[in-house]
């Protein structure tokens, strides 16, 4: 047998055997922060979060995230109570999802403290809206798993998941003169193996 030959066999024994590429990996939600920014009368600016993520990346390599929109937290609760109704819906519209793919085999060779910038695509699935965004994320494999971290903010819309009417009620209750339509999101996720 060539080396021709017992090289790809190598690469296709180790792909198929190794423990990190069969696990499946689960948000660790209190690890896990997803926050957006506001601004409100053109130059103030507030950092607000969502408290409860779930999801996973499947051994294929399947992205799927949960946003419990009800969990927003402005630290102000009569904000959060009105986001949660004006804004979001969540009786109509309880979550938001993030679904896409990765490369799995991109991080098979990983040890704790290695890194590797990933170009990743996802649909951002919001009020029976959905939107395709490509970005660039820093992956960093940890001792329990993976951080996934934004490298740049990505810049969500109110008009892409019809959220103008929302923001412009937002608007009138707190008699404010402006309220962004552009949202600055980031995230840094903690996935654990199973």
């Amino acid at each position: 047998m060539t080396f021709k030959v017992i090289k790809p066999l190598l690469a296709f024994l180790f792909l198929g055997f190794s423990p990190f590429l069969a696990a499946q990996w689960s948000l660790d939600n209190e690890a896990s922060t997803l926050s957006f920014v506001t601004v409100k009368v053109e130059h103030v600016a507030e950092v607000h979060t969502f408290d409860r993520l779930s999801g996973s990346i499947s051994t294929n390599g399947a992205v799927n995230i949960e946003i419990e929109l009800a969990s927003v937290n402005t630290l102000v609760p009569i904000r959060n109570e009105r986001m949660q109704s004006m804004l979001f819906e969540t009786n109509l519209f309880p979550t938001a999802t993030i679904a896409g793919n990765v490369d799995i085999t991109t991080f098979a060779g990983m040890s704790p403290g290695d890194y590797e910038k990933v170009a990743l695509t996802f649909d951002l699935a919001l009020r029976n809206q959905s939107k395709t965004y490509t970005t660039e994320v820093m992956v960093t494999r940890i001792d329990s798993g993976l951080m996934v971290s934004t490298i740049k903010p990505i810049v969500v819309t109110a008009d892409s998941f019809d959220l103008l009417s929302g923001v412009e009620a937002l608007r009138e209750v707190a008699g404010l003169p402006s309220i962004s339509r552009a949202t600055p999101v980031s995230f840094q996720l903690i996935l654990e193996s199973d």
